[in-house]
């Protein structure tokens, strides 16, 4: 049996977190960096990602930028040729790239479906087919972890598209766990509850704050930082007989009722 500390290592491995530029992917890139992990930031804010390699590297930790169109299957394929090319490749990949909207059903334009669907859906669809080719062809033990929402398992007013995209990614990451199990490539679902993030701060108004307090026992948002262990279950071997798992991270969130 491995010792606690190895389940939880990601010594020499490599992993690839989209979406990285964000504050919640931002800090599982540095808790897979401070595992031991080089660690792959990939978005379009080249700003926001030296700041958070300032924070892995003078913590010692290791990492590089890499800005990507996730949206489109050739910037993923160019994405992976670079990652080959600087790291020798990558064992671990987290689509965590989102969006929102808080506009009324009625009033959603088309484009403001097709932008959210292609950033929530469309590019984990793509990405999963880009590294997990290079998974399955390299016969690599890999894990991917796609970040899902509560609104994913139950749909939430207001959100609409963002909860019609996030239910997909969902039943997307079940169908690849059976696929891909066999060859030892692990798939799961990283469910965050209410935290605050760029994508949501729209709707996060006074009132809706004081409804979702309401349905959350520990009666507070999330941090950033405590999606880490999770996510560090998922991706390391201490996760190794896990897969086509929703792990739920929400202070008891979809515990309650009334």
């Amino acid at each position: 049996m491995s010792s606690i500390f190895e389940m939880f290592s990601l010594q020499e491995k490599t992993a690839v977190v989209i979406g990285g530029t964000g504050e919640l992917c931002g800090a599982i890139a540095e808790g897979y960096a401070s595992a031991g992990a080089e660690v792959v930031i990939v978005g379009r804010d080249a700003a926001k990602a030296e700041k958070r390699l300032d924070t892995i590297h003078s913590a010692g930790g290791r990492g590089y930028f890499i800005a990507a169109d996730v949206a489109h299957k050739a910037d993923l394929q160019l994405l992976l040729d670079e990652v080959i090319e600087r790291s020798g490749g990558c064992c671990i990949l987290v689509n965590g790239a989102g969006v929102n909207s808080p506009t009324p059903f009625l009033d959603i334009p088309e484009d403001e479906y097709d932008r959210i669907m292609n950033i929530n859906t469309k590019a984990v669809f793509l990405a999963c087919q880009v590294f997990g080719k290079y998974f399955v062809e390299q016969k690599i033990a890999a894990s991917i972890v796609n970040l899902g929402s509560m609104s994913g398992l139950t749909p939430l007013s207001r959100v609409f598209t963002y909860s019609m995209s996030k239910a997909a990614v969902h039943n997307l990451s079940k169908n690849l766990a059976r696929e891909w199990a066999p060859l030892g490539i692990r798939v799961n679902t990283l469910v965050p509850g209410f935290f605050p993030a760029e994508q949501n701060k729209k709707v996060l108004v006074p009132e809706r704050v004081a409804k979702i307090m309401a349905h959350t026992p520990m009666n507070r948002f999330g941090e950033a930082s405590e999606l880490v262990a999770a996510a560090l279950l998922l991706a390391g071997t201490g996760g190794s007989f896990i897969t086509g798992h929703e792990m739920v991270v929400d202070g008891g969130y979809s515990a309650m009722t009334i």
